[in-house]
């Protein structure tokens, strides 16, 4: 890292907030995670270590700054959290408890030999739940959402048997009780065996099964799973009556909520690690599904001081438990193409019990990770459920065995286009775009999300519903001629006059798309809902965005040098915009899109000032405000905000840590002020 440069370092913290964002969502949206919790720790922790040697280019949409995903494409009402929900950082050695322990007393200015405990209880491996009382009553439900934002799922939780509607006793008048809602792994085994009869969607873990059981829509459905809560800490309230951890949760207990049976107060490390190693060894024989130990500050009054770094509290550490392992055969690779063209392998196993789950599945994530294992259908392999989520192979026991080495595909298995891998990329994917039958359907769900067009009434049915008709095989624009098919589809099983005239009608509504919107719902790679509106914010019509990208492509350093200079804009996303356009048939359908729909120009609301229409960095550490809110700020004011410095700059916001964007300031002679500066500036504006 010490070797890096900023624009290397940039583009890194990009690739990882984009891939970070879609594994969370993947995980707390979607239930349906794609790595282990260990590479997805990997991911987390090289992003801290980035924005620790390079806090000035610390992103907005920094995975630092977010908890689980937010809910916008949630079928549940939202319900934003009177007190922040937060996640844990996470141990995986007794040497980093021991840090954990250690940063505690230095931030306290505690001795070595001052008395300091620590709850410790098991970490249920469930979905985490805040539960609103009002004099004892129950009165709202949330699931943790982004941390700030949750849904509501008060109506569902009424079917939960260990959640009382009234609490007992003596209680404050406002208490908001913080949970897991999870699911035993017998009731587990019984819903995957049910679910098979009826021939519905399996789910890979208890912590998914608990998920998708209470985030329904329909109350009836969570009503007939048999869902489990237990309480480990509280959010808002009016009162809270305890002095300690330990005491409050026994407080709790008492009220009618149930709380971890292996709660415990520990007073020194050894106790801690007594005790995670105590559950550990029972851990195979628990009903439920664990995968660590969580320490708290014990004493309320220390845990307000220590407060909280980013999205997790100082006081408080999971300390999380190796993964399992089991052998088993290999018994076939197929080649899964997903929505961006990745063709991804997957491995299909002789079935083997791991940790209490039986596993089918596993993914190989790529051409290097089979070369690198050695894998060939028939090897016998070594598993592991890293994190207890996905299963992944971390042996190959037989790769001496003299047999060829599996060809990975260099054709798409669904649409024959040829499949490439970008230079310095391990992943291969089909050219194919919107002709590739695989992408298309994911290409077009996306399209219609709530995020991108958010077209009511087409969901993942009716699209694949219209593809078979054939509906659809030009993609995105056909959308739009659907009302040629009006009388085709009225009768047909499902669609009456009504629904038919309610589709076309939320079509029709979308002929005069946000742009941004628009621009992100293509599926272009690497230009996520943020990279659009940044680029839309410069270029405000989207003829022109396509003009800087083409002349960007073949080679025009003044086209580059425009797109990279936008905040969250590096190489990457200028060759993945490059590329896009340089495919025909990319352009084609961009064309036939434009025929069909006419985006307004983008506009930032703003307001005059000393800055209008001027270029600003923002560079070093401001004090008086976030980076996101002096970028906000900027733009208001009409200003561009930047994140690199060019000869196009016009002035220079600098903190204390600013360095090397200070020296090319001097050097091309740009204006630089301090925050007092900027805060006169908008001051001045109104």
């Amino acid at each position: 890292m010490e070797d890096m440069t900023e624009a290397q370092a940039a583009n890194e913290l990009m690739r990882l907030a984009k891939a970070i964002a879609h594994h969370n969502r993947l995980y707390h949206a979607e239930d349906a995670p794609e790595i282990s919790d260990a590479e997805y720790d990997a991911l987390v922790r090289r992003n801290a270590d980035l924005e620790a040697a390079f806090p000035h280019l610390i992103r907005p949409d920094s995975p630092s700054r977010d908890v689980g995903h937010e809910v916008a494409a949630s079928p549940l009402s939202k319900v934003r959290h009177e007190v922040r929900m937060m996640s844990l950082d996470n141990a995986f050695s007794d040497e980093e408890v021991a840090d954990f322990v250690a940063r505690v007393r230095r931030f306290l200015n505690l001795a070595a030999d001052a008395p300091l405990a620590f709850t410790a209880e098991d970490k249920i491996d469930g979905l985490s739940c805040s539960l609103r009382y009002e004099q004892g009553r129950l009165v709202r439900a949330a699931t943790r959402g982004d941390g700030e934002v949750g849904e509501d799922v008060t109506a569902n939780v009424a079917h939960i048997p260990d959640i009382p509607q009234m609490l007992r006793g003596e209680v404050p008048d406002v208490f908001e009780v913080r949970g897991e809602v999870y699911m035993a792994k017998q009731d587990f085994t019984a819903l995957n065996a049910a679910q098979q009869e009826a021939g519905g969607r399996l789910f890979a873990t208890p912590r998914n099964a608990a998920a998708g059981s209470l985030r329904q829509k329909d109350a009836n459905v969570t009503a007939q799973r048999k869902l489990r809560f237990w309480a480990h800490g509280w959010g808002a309230a009016s009162e809270v009556p305890e002095g300690s951890q330990f005491a409050m949760l026994k407080r709790m207990e008492s009220w009618g909520l149930p709380v971890s049976a292996d709660l415990i107060l520990c007073q020194s490390i050894e106790d801690m690690l007594q005790h995670y190693r105590s559950i550990g060894e029972r851990r195979a024989g628990l009903p439920y599904d664990i995968d660590g130990v969580v320490y708290k500050v014990d004493d309320l009054a220390l845990q307000a001081r220590l407060g909280a770094i980013g999205k997790a509290p100082r006081w408080a550490l999971a300390h999380k438990f190796p993964a399992e392992r089991a052998e088993t055969v290999l018994e076939k690779i197929d080649i899964q193409v997903g929505r961006t063209g990745k063709l991804t392998p997957v491995g299909r196993l002789q079935p083997v019990l791991v940790g209490g789950v039986t596993v089918v599945n596993v993914t190989l994530h790529n051409r290097d990770e089979i070369a690198r294992l050695g894998l060939r259908e028939g090897d016998r392999i070594v598993i592991q459920r890293a994190g207890d989520v996905i299963p992944q192979v971390v042996d190959n026991l037989t790769r001496e065995e003299p047999r060829a080495p599996y060809a990975f595909p260099d054709h798409c298995p669904v649409c024959g286009s040829e499949a490439v891998a970008e230079e310095g990329e391990v992943d291969v994917r089909c050219t194919g775009g919107l002709v590739c039958r695989a992408q298309q359907f994911e290409r077009l769900r996306h399209f219609v999300s709530r995020a991108a067009l958010d077209i009511e009434g087409l969901g993942e049915k009716t699209i694949a519903e219209f593809i078979e008709l054939g509906w659809l095989n030009r993609g995105p624009p056909d959308i739009f001629r659907f009302k040629h098919h009006r009388d085709e589809l009225i009768g047909r099983e499902g669609w009456q006059e009504r629904s038919v005239s309610a589709l076309l009608a939320a079509i029709e509504a979308k002929r005069a798309p946000d742009a941004a919107r628009l621009l992100f719902g293509l599926g272009i790679r690497h230009v996520g809902a943020v990279t659009a509106r940044d680029l839309m914010k410069r270029f405000h019509e989207l003829p022109a965005l396509r003009a800087a990208a083409e002349a960007a492509h073949a080679g025009d350093a003044e086209a580059s040098s425009e797109l990279t200079s936008i905040e969250g804009v590096g190489p990457v996303v200028v060759e993945a915009l490059g590329d896009f356009f340089h495919e025909e048939h990319n352009r084609a359908v961009w064309d036939d899109l434009l025929r069909e729909v006419s985006p307004p120009r983008y506009e930032v609301e703003t307001t005059a000032s000393a800055v209008s229409g001027k270029t600003v960095v923002f560079t070093g550490k401001l004090e008086t405000m976030s980076r996101d809110e002096a970028k906000a700020q900027a733009e208001r004011l009409g200003a561009k905000a930047a994140g690199s410095v060019s000869a196009k700059t016009d002035l220079i916001v600098a903190g204390p840590g600013a360095g090397s964007k200070l020296k090319k300031a001097a050097e091309l002679g740009i204006e630089v002020i301090d925050e007092a500066g900027w805060a006169e500036i908008v001051a001045k504006a109104g």
